[in-house]
């Protein structure tokens, strides 16, 4: 059953636009899995999910894109899982919770700063597309500044924070299904399925490594910031449920719909399915996504920014403030273009993020050097009174890790990435490399 609260309820009062950015999200503020999944799924049900499709679908033949999508589908749901899991039972964003999964106070700060870099790249993607696609459909002013109108839009759906986006959420997913799906069915109801199934696809062919290498690398952050919503579930059940339920239908269900398209189009242009399959449905659908995965998108960079200036400088902002910052620098990216690099960024962020989640889910479950001190300020609702500083360490295997998901040609990258720097940590807990009792701490202030 859906939740019912506003965001001028009593769990939503105090730290309601703060979102508990830095604290652990008290058990009576926490959503049923409903609400979560469906924002799960938002994340999901975008045109970056379109687009990935449509580049699969310019190089691979229908059932081979299938298998990609499986394998990138399957390591998405293994980490968001496993983190995801971690930031419910101690009800902390994935930049705090870093603290004491493997990086300590300071590698935490490069790692909210890695992960808000990477997430306001997205942010300028996103923006970037419905720009493109408000400016084919109403003309007006040029690309840039519907740039700015879309990046600003956004921004003032996250000041309200997690309460806020769940009722966008509510709205704007239903409304995505309802009429992306009367516009495909539209579309594709002039082509025979079976013919687009078996029919070759019209780009340079893509291999299967390299495919599941784009479906992985195209979520990936998602799945490893998955404490930044799953702090908000109330049971590990709840976890389960809603990342199985969010990212399958959002992998199989949007990514064949944009593979289908491509077959069907004979381009990878997303901007050109969309509009072509259905004009002014099309760009209701294609505002209706972007505000969805946008809203994760900027959110998920101010509460990585929030720890990293917490622990570097002392300082609290407040994430609302850090909001419009970010959306200002975010909504610049856009307006410069980033979306013509957008494929480079797939696979940069395929190799990139994932040593993060190998580390923190070898610390958290295997190595376990500070699940005592989380364990036991868990009781009390508090954080641990000391971090250790430097994990030098984990940043020798993140970086290790990184090299190594980039430039070993066998397999599949992300998974090779997040798998060595699994490995890697898990053993250097085993000996000792880590750090433990006596390890120089910090004050968690």
């Amino acid at each position: 059953m859906a939740d019912t609260r506003t965001a001028g309820d009593p769990a939503d009062a105090g730290l309601a636009r703060d979102d508990y950015a830095l604290e652990r999200v008290p058990r009576e503020a926490r959503y049923g899995w409903v609400t979560v999944a469906v924002q799960r799924f938002g994340m999901l049900s975008a045109l970056s999910q379109f687009l990935l499709g449509a580049t699969l679908g310019m190089g691979m033949r229908f059932w081979d894109a299938v298998w990609a999508i499986t394998l990138g589908a399957v390591i998405l749901e293994v980490v968001a899982i496993a983190i995801g899991i971690a930031g419910m039972r101690e009800g902390l964003s994935t930049a705090v919770l870093a603290r004491w999964t493997g990086f300590g106070r300071h590698g935490a700060t490069v790692v909210g700063l890695v992960v808000a870099t990477a997430l306001l790249g997205w942010f300028g993607v996103q923006s970037a597309v419905l720009a493109q696609g408000l400016a084919s459909l109403l003309g007006g002013p040029p690309v840039w500044v519907w740039s700015i109108v879309a990046g600003l839009a956004v921004t003032a759906i996250v000041v309200h924070g997690f309460a806020g986006m769940a009722w966008t959420a509510w709205i704007t997913v239903p409304a995505f299904l309802a009429l992306a799906g009367w516009a495909i069915a539209d579309q594709l109801s002039e082509h025979s399925l079976g013919a687009l199934v078996a029919s070759a696809p019209a780009g340079p062919a893509i291999g299967l490594a390299e495919g599941a290498t784009i479906v992985a690398g195209g979520f990936i952050v998602g799945a490893v910031i998955s404490p930044d919503m799953c702090r908000w579930n109330r049971s590990a059940a709840d976890v389960v449920k809603q990342t199985v339920v969010g990212i399958t239908l959002g992998e199989y269900v949007i990514a064949l719909v944009g593979v289908l398209l491509a077959h069907a189009l004979r381009t990878g242009d997303v901007i050109t399915i969309v509009t072509t399959t259905s004009g002014v449905v099309g760009t209701i659908v294609l505002i209706t996504a972007t505000l969805k995965i946008n809203d994760w998108n900027l959110y998920a960079a101010s509460l990585g920014t929030a720890n990293a200036l917490d622990t570097a400088f002392g300082a609290r902002p407040g994430r609302a403030l850090l909001t419009v910052a970010l959306g200002v620098i975010g909504t610049a990216l856009a307006a410069a273009g980033i979306l013509d690099h957008l494929i480079d960024f797939f696979v940069l962020l395929g190799v990139a993020i994932p040593p993060i989640a190998g580390i923190m889910i070898a610390e958290y479950y295997l190595v376990r050097r500070w699940r005592p001190a989380l364990d036991a300020s868990a009781a009390t609702g508090t954080l641990p009174d000391s971090a250790p500083g430097w994990v030098p360490a984990a940043l020798v295997i993140w970086l290790a890790a990184a090299l190594v998901g980039k430039y070993l040609t066998w397999g599949i990258p992300a998974l090779n990435a997040l798998a060595v720097a699994f490995a890697a940590y898990a053993v250097a807990g085993r000996l000792g490399l880590t750090g433990g009792p006596g390890t120089r701490t910090a004050t968690t202030g």
